[in-house]
């Protein structure tokens, strides 16, 4: 008996010793998408104004990276924090840790190569090689064309520089530890000609990470059907956000017109004004409106057009509870 509670002990040293070393290995070696790119092109003016409109109108980089008003309609950013971070996403929204958007303007990578941002934004591995967690669409952006990724460089290497580094993002154990096996190579596509609207559109929905926010997730994972909404959104003042069923069904947008899909978002634009003060109660909602307003109707139309070859989802969601 003696003898084998001795070989039971030695057995579970060596798991631990296993466990151990196995953790190791992730925490250290991985995640392995290689090293940045060696980068050297050109700032210039095309590339400044095709990563403004990128940054945001499409992939609206500066929604998370910047501080958002919630006491207005849609929360728009706040005028002078562009690029600086410090948007939060806590453990409420559903995911697996305390996540900040970091600052992202010169003042806080000026230590950083093209290379790196590039690898970091289609990669999710930062400059230090740590992993990126997917609140960070990195894995649709790893799919753009690397000119809209370069421009976007450009475009954040323009920014005023803001002073400040926000807190870090902390994530939960073992998530702490799984997010070393996420990254992933990037799978860099061309940007389809606009005559395929359907093509185009697809690669606009995609750089746009529409179905990050529009498909039901728990902690990061999928629960529910791509784009049929029902991503939960607790706001500071209690009340609940769900995002959209954006299917062509009945209950999404199935009996919407191109007409009508371009003028609910252009409806949210600096000259239209439709973004308000929100009293307590209101309808409230994450959705980035005034941001996507100013999206070429072009644009809008194709990403339109590829949501109507989507498989319908019949998903009738409740977008908002108001606070007890």
């Amino acid at each position: 008996m003696k003898r084998i509670l001795k070989l039971v002990g030695y057995l579970v040293v060596f798991v631990v010793i296993l466990a151990l070393v196995g953790l190791s290995y992730i925490k250290l070696a991985l995640p392995n998408v290689g090293p940045p790119p060696d980068l050297a092109f050109d700032y210039s003016e095309d590339h400044l104004e095709r990563g403004h409109y990128l940054a945001n109108h499409v992939m609206v980089c500066m929604d998370c990276h910047s501080t958002r008003d919630f006491s207005l309609f849609s929360g728009p950013p706040l005028a002078g924090t562009a690029g600086a971070g410090g948007e939060e996403f806590p453990r409420e929204f559903g995911f697996p840790g305390h996540f900040v958007a970091p600052n992202i303007t010169p003042f806080a990578l000026a230590d950083w190569t093209d290379g790196e941002i590039y690898r970091a934004i289609t990669t999710g591995v930062n400059k230090s090689g740590k992993p990126l967690f997917e609140l960070m669409p990195w894995r649709s952006y790893g799919k753009a064309d690397p000119e809209d990724i370069y421009a976007v460089i450009a475009y954040i290497r323009s920014l005023e520089p803001k002073e400040g580094i926000p807190p870090r993002s902390k994530a939960d154990f073992p998530f702490s530890v799984i997010m070393h096996l996420m990254p992933e190579k990037q799978e860099p596509l061309p940007r389809p000609d606009k005559e395929d609207i359907i093509a185009y559109g697809a690669y606009l929905t995609t750089l746009a990470a529409c179905d990050d926010c529009h498909t039901h997730r728990v902690e990061g994972k999928m629960v529910g059907a791509a784009f049929a909404g029902g991503f939960e959104f607790p706001l500071p003042d209690g009340s609940l956000v769900r995002s959209a069923n954006i299917t062509p069904s009945v209950s999404g947008i199935g009996t919407w017109s191109e007409e009508h899909f371009i003028r609910r978002f252009k409806s949210y634009s600096h000259e239209q004004k439709g973004v308000h003060k929100v009293k307590e109660g209101e309808f409230q909602t994450i959705m980035p409106w005034q941001m996507y307003a100013g999206m070429n109707e072009e644009d809008l139309a194709a990403i339109f057009h590829y949501l109507q070859t989507l498989e319908p989802v019949e998903s009738s969601v409740v977008l908002f509870e108001p606070a007890d």
